[in-house]
């Protein structure tokens, strides 16, 4: 989707179609959202075959649902692409389970993801930002959305305990569970996709628990670590470790590229935030902070009312789905002004909600800041420009909001 708005323009809130994938891959919902969080901060939508959900749009709103698991529970399912249908792995996958599971099982693995912790990775993953970029330099097109889908595997690979011949593969079956509908990952149809996907993924992670038990081999690495996990005092059985692995392969591949390409194309349309940034590098951390709320990659969670749930000024009726617009949450003006500037200078830019909000915050979220801010401190020191070579494309789905293509060219920067 553009992240960029177009003109304002008459919107009929009773006739819009938030799961239409069109108005991702071609459109603007940005337009949309702004409409219903000063007129609908609570909208229902009933789908052609029935099923319905309700939408909070606010910001507030958003961290509410997002926050609260006594009132908005996470064990039916969390993402809009299972609306209608109980996620069968809910109390056991990491992301469908609610605290005080979910926090038993998080916060060993959290401990392992501080910022304290990963900092002592940043020369390993400055050397694999440094390789990403090389062959951009050259000046011949170079397609940033579409290689760095693979970034994230390039830097979290080794912490997971993921040997490099299965990076390739993994990024697939994660864009496939994401994004079933594109046609760069569609197979089949999108349940089959999704099925595949699940199955893949799952059945990857299960194997590598039962290779590292046969051999008795022990690292330090993020997915051995979680088979030491012990929530109320037993072990995971090898099943729930291939799920809760299956989650955090998800939440390692998935947003990150398209945060990348994103601000670099913000970056591309207003040459003069590119020029501030490269002439005062202490930007940089504010700069990923903006850009992580104008991408906003994780456009929406979702969630199910517990009992009925007044909220935005009406109600939400028990065992009602609802989506939790982040993409929207991060352009409310009551909380950003002038919301649709991208301004690295933006006083407030951490407060944005692209990490979720709540128990299920993002766990790698340290480990995110730390990889984006090294990737644009290496561009800016790099490059002396950038343009671009092609137009966009934008990934069909509404739950991811990314790129599938962003050529550009870059010039090297000359240095005094």
């Amino acid at each position: 989707m553009r992240l960029t708005p177009g003109p304002a323009r008459d919107i009929d809130l009773d006739r819009v179609d938030l799961f239409d994938l069109d108005l991702y891959a071609e459109g603007d919902p940005h337009p949309i959202w702004d409409v219903m969080r000063d007129k609908a901060p609570l909208h229902h939508q009933v789908l052609p075959d029935g099923r319905e959900f309700w939408s909070v749009t606010r910001f507030q709103d958003v961290c509410r649902v997002l926050g609260d698991h006594r009132e908005f529970t996470s064990e039916r399912g969390t993402v809009p692409t299972h609306l209608g249908t109980d996620d069968v792995a809910a109390g056991v996958l990491l992301t469908s389970t609610d605290p005080p599971r979910h926090t038993e099982v998080r916060r060993p693995l959290g401990s392992k993801l501080t910022a304290r912790a990963v900092k002592s990775w940043e020369d390993s993953i400055r050397g694999t930002i440094v390789r990403f970029l090389e062959p951009a330099l050259d000046g011949e097109p170079f397609d940033l959305a579409e290689q760095a889908l693979l970034l994230p595997a390039m830097v979290t690979g080794p912490l997971l305990g993921i040997p490099e011949q299965d990076w390739a593969e993994l990024v697939q079956l994660t864009a496939m569970v994401t994004a079933p509908s594109d046609p760069h990952f569609l197979t089949g149809g999108e349940a089959a996709t999704l099925a595949i996907a699940h199955h893949e993924l799952v059945a990857y992670v299960r194997e590598w628990v039962r290779t590292r038990r046969a051999s008795g081999f022990e690292d330090d690495s993020l997915l051995h670590h979680l088979m030491n996990v012990r929530p109320g005092g037993a072990p995971l059985s090898d099943e729930e470790i291939a799920l809760d692995g299956y989650s955090i392969l998800l939440g390692a591949n998935v947003t990150t590229p398209h945060t990348v390409s994103g601000t670099v194309h913000a970056l591309i349309e207003r040459p003069e935030q590119f020029g501030k940034a490269q002439a005062d590098p202490t930007l940089i951390p504010n700069l990923v902070e903006e850009g992580l709320r104008w991408t906003s990659a994780a456009c929406n969670f979702m969630r199910y009312a517990v009992d009925d749930v007044e909220i935005a000024g009406g109600t939400i009726p028990a065992r009602g789905a609802v989506v939790a617009w982040i993409g929207s949450a991060n352009r409310d003006a009551s909380q950003f002004p002038d919301p649709h500037t991208f301004d690295i200078t933006r006083a407030n830019a951490k407060r944005q909600a692209a990490f979720g909000f709540g128990p299920h915050f993002c766990i790698g979220a340290p480990l995110a800041r730390l990889t984006l801010r090294v990737f644009f401190e290496e561009l800016l020191q790099r490059f002396g420009s950038i343009e671009l070579a092609g137009e966009p494309q934008h990934l069909r789905s509404y739950f991811i909001a990314g790129m599938t293509h962003l050529p550009i060219t870059a010039q090297k920067r000359l240095m005094p």
